[in-house]
């Protein structure tokens, strides 16, 4: 519904940032093309990452009471229906309140409950699948939404053909349009420009077997010519920082907790390894970088590894077992760095994933509906 002359949209979605960081790229399109002309009200769960990370970036949100179902036995999974039901019961509020002309969700616990509500109301609604094997919410709500947009082609398997429409995943502004040159971002992190560099990354949080499978191996890595951008996320970081302090060629590794300019960070890289998550593939693939994924073994329905797959099948990137990392990840990294031919394959061959307009498409179809 329009208040005045502005268009009121809600975006649903969180848990991790590939939930967050796709709905607040479609948030800042939405803002972009609209300007004034949109109110934008994000609803999230409560607790969870997104009720921080979404204030950040500039929009207002609303919590949720709604929490996952725990896959093995848990005292937790007894209050899981009063929270649900709570849930749906605020939901209803917040529709109310707000009018919402479209509800947007992006998956994660808070999108269940307020796009269930929205389309009971008649409101127009799309979901956004980043995974190539898609989480148990956009199951739920598949069969009630009016659209659902998905990151990879295939996805009738799990959702009703004529609702897909197939977009990519939104990656934010500074990833997609790629700005510094290798040699700028090279002396952002202090490193040379005559040496091959190997970016770590394993989300916001770090990943702590890639840690120790990069600790492990470490001077197998930069005793090649080789320098380390090495983002380890909290947990880890002063043991990799000790780590990096007592190896061979020292000077040459860069540790971070956390990486703010992920620009320089891919621009300076020669090759990426990296989880493979819905929002680090989508960003490896916009910028183009040849990449080794170690999927996350216990994410849920296992979705890392089927992303790996999709990607790996089509000889776009390497995908190395959790349980193999340690021993096998110095070796593979160092080999690849010093294989032009195979880096130069890869990153022809990733780029074949992209799509550039992932968030201007959305808001287009978001936009019709409203019109519809």
């Amino acid at each position: 519904m329009k208040t005045g002359n502005k268009i009121n949209i809600i975006i649903s979605g969180g848990g991790t940032g590939g939930h967050i960081f796709p709905a607040v790229a479609i948030a800042d399109e939405l803002k972009e093309r609209l300007g004034n002309g949109v109110e934008i009200l994000f609803v999230g769960a409560e607790g969870r990452m997104e009720m921080e990370k979404v204030p950040e970036a500039g929009y207002r949100i609303e919590g949720l009471s709604v929490s996952g179902f725990q896959r093995s036995l848990s005292l937790k999974n007894l209050s899981f229906p009063f929270k649900l039901a709570g849930s749906l019961v605020k939901a209803g509020k917040i529709i109310k309140r707000f009018k919402p002309s479209a509800a947007i969700g992006t998956g994660g616990y808070a999108s269940g409950p307020l796009l269930y509500r929205a389309a009971l109301k008649g409101i127009p609604t799309l979901i956004l699948e980043q995974n190539s094997y898609p989480g148990i919410t956009n199951k739920i709500l598949a069969g009630k939404v009016a659209v659902i947009c998905t990151a990879y082609p295939g996805m009738e398997k799990y959702f009703p053909e004529e609702k897909i429409i197939v977009t990519g995943t939104p990656v934010r502004k500074e990833i997609l349009n790629l700005k510094p040159d290798k040699g700028e971002a090279l002396e952002f992190f202090g490193l040379q420009n005559d040496k091959k560099t190997l970016l770590v990354i394993g989300g916001s949080q770090g990943a702590k077997r890639i840690n120790e499978a990069i600790a492990a191996n470490i001077n197998k890595i930069v005793t090649r010519d080789v320098q380390l951008v090495w983002q380890t996320g909290k947990p880890s970081f002063e043991s990799a920082k000790k780590t990096a302090a007592e190896a061979k060629f020292a000077k040459n590794i860069v540790v971070k907790d956390f990486i703010y300019k992920m620009d320089m960070a891919y621009a300076a890289a020669d090759l990426v390894v990296s989880r493979s998550g819905a929002i680090a593939v989508a960003e490896i693939v916009s910028a183009r970088k040849p990449a080794v994924f170690i999927p996350l073994p216990s994410a849920a329905e296992d979705h890392q590894t089927h992303n790996a797959k999709m990607i790996c099948d089509k000889n776009a990137a390497i995908m190395l077992n959790e349980n193999e990392a340690g021993e096998k990840a110095g070796e593979l990294i160092a080999g690849l760095l010093h294989n032009n031919q195979k880096l130069d394959e890869l990153k022809k061959n990733i780029g074949k994933f992209e799509k550039k307009d992932a968030a201007k498409e959305i808001v287009n179809i978001i936009l019709k509906m409203i019109k519809r």
